[in-house]
């Protein structure tokens, strides 16, 4: 198929995709009609406010500007955050947030559902807790999260504020128009709705990923152990992502690597979770020189602290190249189905360099295209080596 055909034919399935099934239709009928019970609301002593938000670990960093401004323009608010436990580890050592709760969430937990009805009864018992804390407001801060704003429905919290979209209105009594920009201010729009605040300045949101000392000597300690030089620029790779939509050749990589390694007279090191080891590995065996992982061997933290010290990071898009954006470390990365627009590192872009290839399907926003053939979605592998080794050029130099 050529590229154009191959265009087409990804944005009919695409729109088709984006459209309703039969079964989505048949629950948003009777999410209408919950949505409809009139249920009382509480009126909690506390001046407490629940921030809903399942996502992974790189949403839940895009919070941490709008967090930390609340913090500040607010500092009596008691600020609980109910997140995923997968992601729960960026808010641990955040001083912004005075209680961290982890749930489940129906969608993004990889556990199976038990039944059809598992995730309703789930919202059932989440409610009673959380109607227990009392609050007195809750922002949905995923636009369409609807399993969350009913859970702010049932809970009897008096204030729920979302945008207003399909998904979550029917569960709102204060609703913002949704505006496309990136995620950062989208999550400050909310909460400055919320609190009754004009949105701040753009300069006055940072990502905020606190480090401790410890930290620090624990990374330090670790590349001691593996004989590691730290007085060489360290080149970090992060190849991995949640979605095989969002991965790049591998022996691109490979020269990437060697590459910059060979021209900075530095050390390569590739960083991912247990499940992503072999692939380094292989990338590994592809560069022909050496190289060290760190697979399964960091968390949130840790692998804040060795970006901190690094070079420059580069991978597809994902939640580390974040952390590299929040530790302030010249960045490259590579996106395909999602807007960079929505989802791009935040931060100053001459240190922070977002590659795409030209393909006109792009971004489709969606992250699994389970069933289809990969090579049917070549958005991310059509992307150069040479596209990104001149990017990663350019951020070193603009630090």
């Amino acid at each position: 198929m050529d590229r154009e055909a191959l265009v087409r034919r990804n944005i009919a399935l695409t729109n088709a995709y984006h459209r309703q099934p039969l079964k989505h239709q048949l629950r948003q009928q009777l999410l209408n009609m919950l949505g409809a019970l009139p249920i009382p609301t509480s009126k909690p002593t506390q001046n407490r406010l629940l921030l809903i938000r399942p996502d992974h670990l790189g949403d839940i960093l895009l919070t941490t500007p709008a967090l930390h401004w609340l913090r500040q323009a607010k500092p009596d608010l008691q600020i609980h955050m109910l997140v995923g436990s997968w992601a729960a580890d960026v808010l641990l050592e955040n001083p912004d947030i005075d209680q961290v709760i982890t749930f489940p969430f129906p969608g993004f937990t990889k556990t199976e559902k038990a039944s059809v009805q598992a995730p309703y009864t789930q919202l059932i018992q989440t409610a009673r807790m959380i109607r227990q804390i009392g609050y007195s407001s809750a922002i949905i801060l995923r636009p369409d999260h609807w399993w969350g704003a009913l859970l702010a429905k049932l809970a009897s919290i008096s204030h729920r504020i979302g945008y207003d979209l399909p998904e979550t209105r029917r569960f709102l009594n204060q609703r913002v128009a949704w505006v496309n920009e990136h995620a950062v201010l989208q999550n400050t729009r909310l909460i400055a709705h919320a609190v009754q605040q004009p949105m701040p300045e753009i300069a006055e949101l940072a990502l905020n990923l606190p480090i401790t000392a410890a930290q620090r000597e624990r990374v330090t300690h670790y590349l001691d152990q593996q004989g590691i030089n730290q007085e060489k620029p360290l080149i970090v790779i992060h190849p991995g992502s949640g979605a095989a939509s969002k991965l790049w050749n591998e022996d691109s990589w490979a020269w990437v690597g060697a590459t910059l390694a060979e021209q900075l007279e530095g050390t390569l090191l590739f960083t991912g979770s247990d499940a992503e080891a072999q692939m380094i590995h292989r990338i590994q065996a592809l560069t022909q020189q050496q190289s060290y992982s760190l697979a399964g061997d960091t968390n949130v933290h840790t692998l804040a602290a060795l970006y901190e010290r690094a070079t420059i990071v580069l991978g597809p898009d994902s939640g580390p190249l974040h952390i590299a954006a929040a530790v302030k470390t010249p960045s490259v990365a590579l996106f395909g189905p999602a807007d960079p627009a929505e989802f791009g590192a935040w931060g100053n872009p001459a240190r922070h360099a977002v590659i795409t290839s030209t393909i006109g399907c792009r971004p489709c926003r969606i992250l699994d295209w389970r069933g289809d053939d990969p090579e049917n979605h070549p958005c991310v592998r059509e992307i150069t080596p040479a596209a990104v080794l001149e990017a990663a050029w350019r951020v070193i130099n603009a630090g």
